[in-house]
């Protein structure tokens, strides 16, 4: 066959939606008429639902990546990212790892560049918070927790050691209920070898600009969980807003005001911008308009899923920027990309949520599974069991299932390893003696 009859095949990102659909092409395109690239700046995808394990420590970070070398075969990894794309040219510009931009061409184009977080313009907000959507954002919340505990163990100052020991998270959905709930539960064991610290002197804070907790669940599954949370001493500010932060003070839509050294911004997300610069088509929120075979709207060639994308659901509305509906997107993407190359009809993306998991850390959890409500520990076994099912890979799901076992049978580990994050440091002083 022909050079110019191989078709080339680009895929941005490799989360969920590149990574799963990559997957997908190379079981059902087997010839040798096409090519797959995928472009990512890291070598891995990392599995989102575990980030807050991570952070408490129950799950190597390890664990949760997935190295895209293993598990695509057929597909030539670039990392990099993507800085625009000319559909008109079929070429995306991706910058290297090393600075170099360089040009690649492509017959069809799969958008899954994903989200990042959706930071608001409040004052100081940038200077002091930290996200919480990656790995490296897990582990440096956990040894913040742990640094702020050493610290707080040798103040003497009242309201210094307060400010130290105030942990604050803004934004009540799955990731900031979960991330707090699992963080708590970090620094309430780690007090067992602080002698000097009670649990009553730590305080976590979260806030959210709405009336109610975990919208994506019904009303009483939220109302458990914020029960269960507050009876952890854990203080919730609903229908209020952050709105502005001064030199580690927290100033509040409500009047208030404190201090609080460790600010955590889970309060949503925001499509890539590389569609919008790039010319495709997009919806106010910035995400990519698609149509139900999740081609984009008026481009020919060019297909986007996920976060990214504005995807219609039966219920005339879009898909939630959730796990679950990521996954079958990326599987309907590949088997429709595959079918338009083999001369065959696309079918639409058809998919209705089977409910809803969160985990609120100290074995409870509250879920919903196919409408049936779950409280307690049946609903945090249930979180883990269905997210252990779906990550990528035998050897991860093994190494997750060895770490959840060690967490069981031993104490938790408390090493705070922030001197990870300057490894450079001890190497200049020691030049500079």
């Amino acid at each position: 066959m022909g050079r110019d009859a191989v078709k080339r095949i680009l895929l941005v990102g490799g989360g969920y939606i590149g990574m799963y659909t990559a997957m997908r092409l190379e079981r059902l395109l087997k010839g040798g008429d096409h090519v797959l690239t995928l472009v990512n700046p890291e070598n891995f995808m990392q599995y989102q639902p575990f980030l807050p394990e991570v952070a408490s420590g129950t799950i190597d970070p390890r664990a949760v990546v997935v190295p895209l070398r293993r598990v695509l075969h057929r597909t030539d990894l670039v990392i990099g990212e993507v800085v625009r794309i000319d559909h008109e040219v079929r070429a995306a510009m991706v910058r290297l790892a090393d600075g170099e931009e360089r040009a690649y061409p492509y017959d069809h184009i799969v958008l899954g560049a994903g989200s990042r977080a959706r930071v608001l313009p409040v004052p100081g907000l940038a200077e002091h918070a930290v996200g919480f959507k990656t790995v490296a954002e897990a582990i440096y919340l956990r040894n913040r927790v742990l640094s702020q505990l050493d610290r707080a163990d040798e103040i003497t100052d009242q309201q210094k050691r307060g400010a130290a020991l105030t942990f604050v998270f803004v934004g009540a959905g799955y990731a900031g209920v979960e991330a707090l709930g699992e963080l708590e539960d970090l620094a309430r064991a780690a007090l067992k070898v602080y002698p000097r610290i009670r649990r009553d002197d730590m305080r976590w804070v979260m806030i959210e600009a709405t009336e109610r907790i975990l919208p994506e669940l019904g009303v009483d599954l939220a109302a458990y969980a914020r029960r269960r949370l507050e009876e952890r001493a854990i203080e919730f500010r609903t229908g209020t807003r952050l709105e502005s932060v001064e030199n580690s003070v927290l100033h509040l839509s409500d009047g208030q005001s404190f201090p609080a050294e460790t600010l955590v911004w889970t309060a949503g997300v925001k499509p890539s911008p590389l569609a919008r610069a790039s010319g495709f088509p997009v919806d106010g929120d910035g995400r990519v308009r698609v149509g139900t075979t999740l081609k984009v709207e008026g481009l020919d060639g060019a297909w986007a899923a996920g976060d990214a994308a504005a995807v219609p659901d039966a219920a005339g509305g879009f898909s939630p920027p959730t796990a679950q509906h990521a996954l079958r997107q990326a599987r309907r993407l590949a088997e429709n990309l595959a079918a338009e190359l083999q001369g065959r009809a696309p079918e639409p993306f058809v998919y209705r949520s089977k409910g809803g998991l969160c985990s609120l850390g100290h074995y409870r959890g509250v879920a919903n599974p196919l409408g049936i409500k779950i409280r307690g520990f049946p609903a945090w076994f249930l979180h883990r069991t269905y997210h252990l099912a779906y990550m990528p890979t035998l050897s991860r799901k093994v190494r997750i299932a060895m770490d959840w076992t060690v967490a069981l049978l031993f104490p938790r580990d408390i090493a705070q390893l922030g001197s990870l994050e300057r490894p450079k440091e001890p190497f200049s002083r020691a030049a500079n003696e």
